[in-house]
């Protein structure tokens, strides 16, 4: 199959003829593809499911020879130790390119500086994107099924309606996010940071929320449901139509937070501290 592989490579660069970083660029995708093949191998995929799946992925090469350097190194510039790394050209490139509907799914993104860039629709399904930033980014619709996103930064990102999905969010920041009607169903969430975050109709279900704070939010039909919320906070937190059914709320803090009848009476019912919580009746 990595021959199969490299001769899908093979053509997808045959336009460009040669350049410097030729062997090295097409050696890094090669990787990159060989590890979406042996992953879909392993989700039972068949041989030649695996291989259509895996080069559907790879994306248009237009986008990566648009800002890959073509002229041969003078003396003046540095050769390939001092030169940017591969790897660093492939990662500027998603974020110079500014695409929509992108697909960057089982790609190798790890630290890359994707702040401010419009990514609207884009794909990072089953990439390493941990400790990358997303500042500013417009993440409309994006998917991120299944990826590793730990330690990542997503602060003032319009993440409206992305679908976040079974991924690693450990760590992640999301201060001043706009996360209104985003999909975070099945993902491990500790230690990430809301601060100041737009979560009107998010979707947390089935989540792992242990110690998450949500303090001094606005919360209007977020979705908790089955959720784990253990030594999670909402402190201050404006609840509305906020949905905690089937969660562990028992060790969950709500000290000061205003709630409308129908949430209190559900997390009453799911024996949460509810001491100093303000009920609104109206």
């Amino acid at each position: 199959m990595e021959k199969k592989l490299q001769d899908f490579l093979d053509k997808a660069f045959a336009p460009y003829g040669d350049f410097p970083a030729k062997s090295d660029v097409k050696q890094e995708l090669l990787a990159n593809l060989q590890e979406k093949y042996a992953d879909l191998k392993a989700q039972g995929k068949s041989d030649e499911e695996a291989y259509d799946t895996t080069v559907e992925s790879f994306g248009d090469v237009a986008e990566i020879m648009e800002h890959v350097d073509h002229a041969a190194p003078t003396n003046d510039q540095p050769s390939e130790n001092g030169a940017k790394s591969v790897g660093k050209i492939l990662k500027e490139t998603f974020k110079k390119a500014r695409m929509s509907q992108s697909k960057f799914s089982s790609t190798e993104l790890k630290q890359s500086d994707l702040a401010g860039v419009n990514l609207v629709g884009a794909d990072f399904s089953y990439s390493s994107l941990a400790e990358s930033n997303f500042d500013e980014s417009n993440l409309t619709d994006a998917a991120f099924r299944g990826a590793d996103l730990r330690n990542a930064t997503f602060k003032g990102a319009n993440m409206t309606s992305a679908h976040i999905i079974g991924c690693d969010l450990t760590g992640v920041h999301f201060d001043g996010a706009n996360l209104t009607n985003a999909q975070f169903k099945a993902c491990a969430l500790k230690n990430s940071v809301f601060g100041d975050a737009i979560l009107d109709a998010a979707n947390f279900s089935h989540s792992d929320l242990k110690g998450v704070s949500f303090d001094d939010l606005t919360l209007n039909g977020t979705n908790f449901a089955n959720t784990s919320l253990r030594d999670a906070s909402f402190k201050n937190v404006k609840l509305s139509d906020v949905s905690f059914r089937h969660s562990d709320v028992k060790h969950t803090n709500f000290d000061g937070a205003t709630m409308d009848k129908i949430t209190y009476a559900i997390l009453k019912g799911a024996k949460a501290n509810l001491a100093n919580v303000t009920v609104v009746t109206e």
